[in-house]
């Protein structure tokens, strides 16, 4: 028969990272996100694939293997997996960086591209400047610089993507675009343009002027920072 609780028996104690949870939730909902640190908002997102846990070591863990939020969100799985992540934390976290990315996306639909630069960077940003491999992708334009398409037209490994400019201007065709924005990530993290990237960049130029195809720019991405090859005055 099972024993009665005595009057001095206390009930068991929340875990600690219970009132932790409630108050981080407080300081977020009550002065804004700005007010957390990025291993604080990491806590947060793993909250709920992380139910009965406490998610502020493994969130300092991450952001001291990647850098960042947004490399930790933009990480691959294999690596995730490899600090202990299971299949409820990355599903967790590449939720956030697909909405991260359609949000991104959204602006540059809902903008005429080249009068909201800073929208475009940050949408090549979120969607590559963190990918393991390199990366081309097209931005195809109309006559109004607004965006038709948005293709990833060739994947390659760490350190190089094949390109083929004819492909390039034959897809600009089909589309019936008028303006291409040529973006492409460097792994290493520096965006600095090779010679070949300043070659290609050029062949595809050759290849649409005559037909009516402006190519605006070729944009390097990198956990560093982006290069414009416009910019630089090499095209």
């Amino acid at each position: 028969m099972p024993s009665k609780p005595r009057p001095d028996d206390k009930p068991a104690e929340d875990p600690h990272y219970v009132g932790h949870r409630e108050r981080l939730r407080e300081r977020f909902f009550s002065a804004g996100p700005d007010a957390l640190s990025d291993y604080e908002l990491l806590e947060m997102a793993l909250f709920a694939a992380i139910p009965r846990r406490d998610t502020k070591p493994l969130a300092k863990t991450l952001l001291k293997k990647f850098g960042s939020f947004a490399e930790v969100i933009h990480a691959p799985e294999a690596r995730l997996r490899e600090v202990g992540l299971k299949n409820a934390s990355v599903n967790q976290l590449k939720l956030i960086a697909a909405a991260a990315q359609r949000i991104a996306k959204g602006e540059i639909k809902r903008n005429v591209a080249l009068s909201s630069w800073n929208e475009v960077i940050d949408y090549c940003r979120s969607s590559m400047a963190f990918a393991d491999k390199e990366q081309f992708r097209l931005l195809f334009l109309d006559k109004r610089n607004q965006l038709i398409a948005d293709e990833v037209q060739q994947t390659g490994t760490i350190d190089h993507t094949p390109v083929y400019p004819r492909e390039v201007i034959k897809r600009a065709l089909e589309l019936s675009a008028t303006a291409l924005i040529l973006v492409h990530n460097h792994p290493s993290g520096d965006p600095t343009p090779s010679q070949a990237d300043i070659q290609m960049t050029k062949a595809i130029i050759d290849i649409a002027a005559p037909l009516g195809i402006a190519v605006h720019d070729h944009i390097i991405v990198g956990k560093n920072g982006h290069a414009s090859l416009k910019g630089m005055r090499l095209i």
